[in-house]
């Protein structure tokens, strides 16, 4: 790879460390801690609302949850979330297990998740809750299946809509079932938020932070195939002894660093598009368990979203945009987290959720951003050059053909696997 892609941002080090007391409290942190062991996150995906009327709905449901992990561990906890909700959300019951195939569980391995010691949880209207740790060895990138039964009328006001990775609903209370009897397929992934593992002590989480080309967007649905999956394996296979790196999906579609996602009177699907960058930057990477790195994709719905689906009004200049990468920089490093940044990839010939998403004048805040971005002095601890991995050399403002999905604006899986092999493995202390 050339070192021309990638560039290296050091920093001045600091002999003080900002300590953050985290107001969470989770009672099996000092066990780990006696055991030499921390708590990181080994899979996420990022709450958002539903797009203007339209909630999926279930009541006495079984809803099977699959996610693939990416580190290992000795055994786990789930975060659900009812971010979004508007009424407190019941879980009925909760179970874990290894995922054998389609909706089939290996029942070997099914476990009953329980919370504070008890089956079942109600999660608060705009809450978070934390399961107690469940015995279940985890190996690095297996597959696990979330079981939760729904025993009431429960709207799905948090969920994450581009799961890419068909999941199950079954009628009834199946969650301990090794099959599900006439299960339907579900392409989200409702109320589920994350699941963290005990590791070594040395183990530590990747942030990848973004809108849609870090969800996945333009991937083949069940290949996880999205570039932070691709970086996932290699760390897996590259790990030091007893010092794994869980790799976090924190994409969502369509979101912008500077603004909420638009009104439902501009696009019916601008709610879900989420909060501005900078406000879920906290909930999203800074209080991730076990964070230490994190990598930044944004910018790119700044600059197309304006005269499109959000208002002209919002249009942005290459001056904000850069304001709000350096707010991202210094909230890192506060924090002690490692930021990697990212050029904003080509875009033309893009409409987006409908015309309007590409111009040439936004193609000129573009190159201005990524020229910012490529000029050593960004506070980034270093940058890896998406737009020239992704561009095609005679038309630079366009994406290569073969790493384009379609739409002119997301990879496919080949462009995918590029971006995910140009990581330096070193940035993430491996």
């Amino acid at each position: 790879m050339s070192q021309d892609l990638v560039q290296f941002h050091p920093r001045r080090s600091t002999s003080l460390r900002l300590l953050v007391v985290l107001a969470v409290a989770w009672a099996s942190t000092s066990e780990a801690r006696a055991a030499g062991t921390v708590w990181i996150g080994t899979w996420a995906a990022t709450p958002q609302p539903p797009p203007a009327g339209s909630v999926e709905r279930y009541e006495d449901q079984t809803l099977r949850l699959v996610v693939r992990v990416s580190a290992g561990g000795a055994q786990l906890r789930l975060r659900f979330s009812n971010a979004y909700g508007t009424v407190p959300l019941h879980l009925g019951a909760v179970h874990v297990a290894r995922r054998s195939r389609g909706a089939d569980i290996d029942s070997a391995t099914d476990r009953r998740v329980t919370f504070s010691g008890r089956e079942g949880v109600t999660v608060p209207a705009g809450a978070t809750a934390v399961s107690d740790p469940v015995p279940l060895s985890v190996p690095a990138l297996s597959e696990l299946a979330v079981s939760l039964y729904l025993p009431e009328a429960t709207e799905a006001r948090t969920s994450h809509l581009l799961a890419l990775r068909t999941s199950y609903a079954a009628a009834g209370n199946a969650v301990a079932s090794a099959q599900l009897p006439a299960a339907q397929p579900l392409d989200s992934w409702p109320f589920l938020g994350g699941v963290d593992v005990e590791a070594p002590r040395g183990a530590a989480a990747l942030v990848a932070f973004g809108d849609s080309q870090v969800d996945g967007d333009g991937s083949t649905a069940d290949t996880d195939r999205r570039w932070p999956d691709v970086l996932a394996e290699r760390l897996q296979r590259r790990r030091p002894p007893g010092a794994p790196r869980g790799v976090l999906n924190a994409g969502l579609i369509g979101n912008r660093l500077l603004r909420d996602g638009p009104s439902a009177q501009s696009h019916p699907v601008g709610p879900a598009l989420g909060p501005a960058a900078l406000a879920r930057f906290e909930r999203d990477v800074l209080l991730q368990p076990g964070v230490r790195y994190a990598i930044v994709r944004l910018g790119i719905n700044d600059i197309g979203l304006p005269g499109c689906i959000a208002p002209e009004s919002e249009r942005v200049s290459a001056e904000a945009l850069i304001a709000g990468f350096r707010e991202l920089v210094t909230r890192a490093h506060r924090r002690g987290i490692r930021l990697v940044g990212t050029t904003l990839s080509p875009f033309e010939g893009a409409v987006g959720p409908k015309p309007g998403y590409f111009s040439p004048e936004k193609e000129r805040v573009r190159v201005q951003v990524n020229a910012w971005l490529r000029g050593g002095h960004t506070g980034f601890d270093a940058v890896v050059d998406f737009d020239a991995l992704l561009r095609d050399p005679e038309h630079p403002a366009r994406l290569l053909p073969r790493y384009d999905s379609g739409d002119h604006l997301h990879p496919n899986d080949a462009g995918y696997a590029v971006l995910g092999e140009a990581f330096p493995l070193a940035l993430f202390g491996t």
